[in-house]
């Protein structure tokens, strides 16, 4: 009931507002530049994974006014002839983004939207909300698969997501983190992600006694069969697992998985019990409430854990519930068509943005990415090729490369979108060339980002201006 209807009302009020200003004020078609960036690094991290951009490219496509639609915003006052042009849509927009998978900073742009500055100004909302939850949660999943290396992580958290969306979306955005599989049956569906699942408590306690309910479940999953043993005592229940993988014949016990109690010395014990009878191939999985600090921990520990089961932390990133995008204006063309800088000033320097049509231009060494560095496309490089404002050391560049890539150019779609398998593949690319101290959990160190040299100077050349 929810995704059977146009979604062009995905919007804030103030959204409409403004275009209808702009269509009011004559101004409706003059062009302009947007970029949608974040300004704090997501889970105190180093890093953020940018994801969401097929959801966006596919609300695009879709976007129109339905009668409904103008229906129903007529009841808010906006006068028919208005609505009329709103339902003459048609998405004339050159759109440039950064794949999904590519490893993102604070205040670079993830998305650029240049076209009619009412059309640019409508996708506000919808493009913060779209990238915005699947870049936050991609990033969660990446740093937990990070501390489960070399295990597999498997997405658990259907039940505890923030609504249906927050539960599929989660999913998409948890796969190209790096998580092998989701329990999420929805999810596997719409996005071919493998699917995995165990049972529950209920089913043991609805049997007499655990040994029961455990061969009743054998006989139902012969192969692949994970078997959940602490309902009533976990080194109890692993003993009676045991009893009836060997009392079957033809049955597979490919893990058993623990949801409480100590996880390391429980994971432990097990681990002894299953190899003195001979199930040295059984996998121990846990679940219960992880996250990538207490997986680390886990691991230092000594525990013999090597599936790992995680859900709320992950697809809420109940550590920071929200990740602070925004969509500014950098850049509008005058009545003559001449292009004009634009520049946010704030009395909080972190809220000071960035003027231009702006590039980000990731240099390499050859075996680790060194600095991005912000090019505005209206000013150019200096003559030199490399004239960055830089106060870091110098360093040797093998190789540079744009990070934003054209998705849509006069409204059409021009961008041949990756697999999402292929997308985690790439995620997984982007991390490996990420310094190790970047990726460290505590204190990590920040990687460079700079202003080209002209572009910088225009930036304090309109700060010096708006303030007088």
């Amino acid at each position: 009931m929810i995704y059977n209807q146009s979604l062009s009302l995905l919007t804030d009020m103030y959204q409409l507002t403004m275009v209808y200003g702009y269509w009011k004020s004559g101004v409706a078609n003059r062009h302009a530049v947007f970029h949608l960036n974040f300004r704090r690094w997501p889970f105190k991290g180093g890093y953020a994974l940018a994801a969401g951009l097929q959801t966006a490219i596919e609300f695009l496509q879709n976007f129109s006014y339905s009668a409904s639609d103008l229906e129903y915003l007529s009841t808010l006052g906006f006068e028919p002839k208005f609505l009329d042009f709103l339902s003459k849509f048609e998405f004339v927009c050159d759109v440039d983004a950064m794949p999904e998978g590519t490893a993102v900073f604070p205040y670079e742009p993830m998305i650029r939207v240049k076209g009619p500055i009412w059309q640019a100004q409508l996708l506000e909302s919808p493009m913060l909300n779209l990238l915005n939850f699947q870049t936050l949660i991609a990033t969660k999943a990446a740093r937990i698969c990070q501390a489960a290396h070399p295990d597999p992580v498997i997405e658990f958290g259907m039940r505890r997501a923030q609504g249906i969306d927050g539960a599929i979306s989660a999913t998409r955005a948890a796969f190209i983190g790096g998580c092998e599989s989701t329990s999420d049956v929805i999810g596997g569906k719409l996005f071919k992600i493998p699917v995995r699942g165990t049972h529950a408590h209920s089913w043991v306690m609805a049997f007499d006694d655990e040994f029961s309910s455990f061969e009743a479940f054998a006989k139902i999953m012969p192969k692949g069969c994970v078997m959940l043993i602490d309902t009533y005592n976990s080194i109890e229940g692993a003993k009676r697992a045991i009893r009836v993988a060997k009392k079957l014949k033809d049955f597979e016990l490919a893990g058993v998985r623990l949801d409480s109690g100590d996880l390391a010395a429980l994971s432990i014990e097990v681990r002894k019990i299953l190899d003195a009878e001979g199930f040295q191939g059984t996998k121990i999985m846990a679940s219960n409430e992880l996250d990538e600090y207490l997986i680390r921990d886990l691991k230092a520990q000594g525990a013999k854990i090597t599936v790992w089961g995680v859900g709320t932390h992950l697809v809420t990133g109940q550590e920071q519930p929200a990740l602070d995008g925004v969509y500014k204006l950098s850049a509008v063309q005058n009545a003559k068509g001449e292009w004009q800088h634009r520049l946010k000033l704030s009395e909080q320097t972190a809220k000071v943005t960035n003027p231009g049509i702006l590039q980000v231009r990731r240099e390499f060494d050859g075996k680790k990415y060194c600095r991005d560095v912000m090019v505005d496309e209206l000013l150019g490089v200096g003559d030199t090729g490399v004239n960055y404002f830089d106060p870091s050391e110098v360093v040797q560049i093998k190789d540079a490369k744009d990070v934003l890539v054209p998705i849509f150019r006069g409204g059409k779609l021009v961008y041949e979108a990756p697999t999402l398998f292929e997308i985690q593949a790439y995620a997984k690319q982007e991390l490996s060339r990420l310094p190790a101290s970047v990726k460290r959990f505590v204190n990590p160190q920040t990687y460079w980002i700079g202003l080209e040299k002209r572009l910088y100077e225009k930036k304090l050349e309109l700060i010096q201006k708006l303030k007088k």
